[in-house]
Parts: structure tokens; C-alpha cells; sequence
């Protein structure tokens, strides 16, 4: 149980260092300006749906995820 707990730690500070990247714009990568973006702008109402930007990070965690569970064995 201890290796899990450590596990989830070491998760939690993985991601609030990702999330501090991307707020600072280190990346280079235009989060929620992708191509693939959906932004619908009517007269008095505004609709976005970021699908290429949550895809990218989709992948991006689970090779992630991947690799510390290849690591781990």
C-alpha cells in the first residue's frame, strides 16, 4: 500500500509541474488553439470544445503512464 501512495505522490507533483508549464507557455505547443478546435462564436453566445488539445494530452499522458508502468515492473 506504502507503493501506492508513493505512486500517487510522485503523480501529483508530475502534474501540477505540467500544469505549471502549460500556464506559463513553455511548451511551444498552442494549447486550446489547435487545428482541430472546435470555437462556434454566435451573436450573443460563444461555444468552445477544445478536441484536437484534449486528444494531444490524452496521448501524451498515456505514453506517459505507459512508460512508468513499464518501469515499475
Amino acid at each position: 500500500m506504502a507503493d501506492m501512495g508513493r505512486m500517487l505522490v510522485i503523480l501529483g507533483v508530475f502534474l501540477v509541474e505540467i500544469g505549471g508549464i502549460v500556464i506559463l507557455g513553455r511548451t511551444g505547443v498552442p494549447l486550446g488553439r489547435l487545428p482541430g478546435d472546435i470555437l462556434y462564436r454566435g451573436k450573443s453566445t460563444t461555444f468552445y470544445f477544445p478536441l484536437a488539445s484534449s486528444i494531444l494530452i490524452s496521448v501524451v499522458l498515456s505514453v506517459v503512464l505507459f512508460l512508468i508502468g513499464r518501469l515499475k515492473r
